[in-house]
């Protein structure tokens, strides 16, 4: 059985007590990736450069989870900044160690993009000359404006021998050589089906991740008031206390203008979240066209409110009109909480809608391209 490595910042839930920097939803599109990989009958080694956020030490490790053999490293744990450095230092040097050793010739290594380690996957490449595929999530100085950062990034992709990609945008922008490559928007699996916890004939909306204002959270949160009765607006997720407190300010506005149809439901996770998310009928995809990331990027909430169910309100950008999944969505086009309030009134919900069916079929295409993609990536020369 062929085998893959996977380097990327992971973590999984057996292992939570050691509180290490992951992003949950780039674990839940991974966790994703490596289960379609499995079902190709390949064996999986993710290789993961995360560190404690803990101020305690913790040791490295391998354990087994359903997807794949996990590699953890040691790391001093979190301090000041002398200490937070050694620690950066100290893993960079097992990370690099452990891939000269443990990584063959010409074997096949997905890499999640990271300017944390984007020099030493250089390095490395040029030593063990492996296949390298990246998973590019985004331009990463299009998010942090860093002078002269896009042109190193990019520099950097030419390196890969095939590609991840969350939007065709992307592909067209990076993938300059057209090299082997797939896009996966999220995770192509419908959640299971839970009992409602509303009943009570109002239609529901639901606004769930980030509570930076770039992502549209507050003007999702104002349209409310311009819904009415008929409807309810729960904002959940997480963000600084200032953008909590800018949702918390609208709620009490809402109250005192007298709707009481908006509420901000804290962040939710697991079976908790699934369910409450399943008693809604909308989920909101706002964010604000004008921010750079948008052009490549693809909304991860996206494909979580349609594996649960939900008719999505988005937002319409290039990225998202591109996609396979555009005829499910309902656009919304100026940023504003009317346009918003506009389109969900626009909706027929005796259609017939049925988004599962389509994320099922998603999943069954992805599968076969990862497929196509690993058996194709060795065979590319530049």
């Amino acid at each position: 059985m062929d085998s893959v490595k996977y380097i990327s910042y992971y973590d999984s839930n057996e292992n939570k007590d050691e509180n290490r920097n992951v992003c949950l939803s780039a674990i839940t599109k991974m966790d994703y990736i490596c289960s379609a990989i499995k079902k190709n009958n390949y064996n999986i080694e993710i290789i993961s450069a995360s560190r404690t956020r803990g101020k305690h030490g913790v040791k490295s490790k391998k354990y087994n989870n359903e997807y794949a053999s996990v590699k953890l490293f040691s790391s001093l744990g979190c301090g000041n900044i002398i200490k937070n450095l050694i620690d950066y230092v100290y893993l960079q040097m097992q990370l690099f160690f452990y891939c000269l050793f443990n990584i063959s010739k010409e074997e096949t290594v997905i890499v999640y993009h990271s300017l944390g380690y984007m020099r030493l996957i250089s390095i490395l490449k040029t030593i063990k000359k492996f296949r390298l595929i990246l998973e590019v999530e985004e331009i990463y100085s299009h998010v942090t404006g860093k002078a002269g950062g896009e042109e190193k990034e990019l520099k950097f992709f030419e390196k890969a021998d095939g590609y991840i990609f969350p939007t065709e945008l992307l592909n067209e922008k990076v993938n300059v050589n057209n090299k082997p490559y797939v896009i996966i928007y999220g995770t192509y699996m419908p959640e299971k089906k839970y009992d409602t916890i509303f009943n009570d004939n109002i239609i529901h909306c639901v606004y769930a991740g980030t509570l930076d204002p770039r992502k549209g959270a507050l003007t999702a949160a104002k349209a409310a008031s311009l819904l009415g009765k008929d409807y309810h607006v729960h904002v959940l997720g997480f963000g600084s206390e200032k953008d909590k407190q800018l949702i918390i300010d609208e709620v009490d506005l809402n109250r005192k203008n007298g709707y009481n149809n908006l509420s901000f439901d804290g962040l939710l996770g697991g079976e908790e979240y699934l369910r409450f998310i399943q008693s809604c009928q909308v989920g909101f995809s706002t964010q604000s066209p004008s921010v750079g990331f948008n052009e490549t990027s693809f909304p991860s909430k996206v494909l979580s409110y349609l594996s649960n169910g939900l008719r999505v309100v988005s937002i319409d950008i290039e990225s998202i009109r591109c996609s396979k999944v555009s005829d499910l969505l309902y656009f919304y086009h100026y940023d504003t909480p009317k346009s918003i309030a506009d389109t969900v009134k626009s909706i027929d919900f005796s259609d017939g809608y049925d988004s599962r069916k389509l994320i099922n079929g998603l999943d069954k295409g992805f599968t076969d391209s990862i497929n196509t993609l690993l058996k194709n990536v060795g065979n590319y020369t530049v």
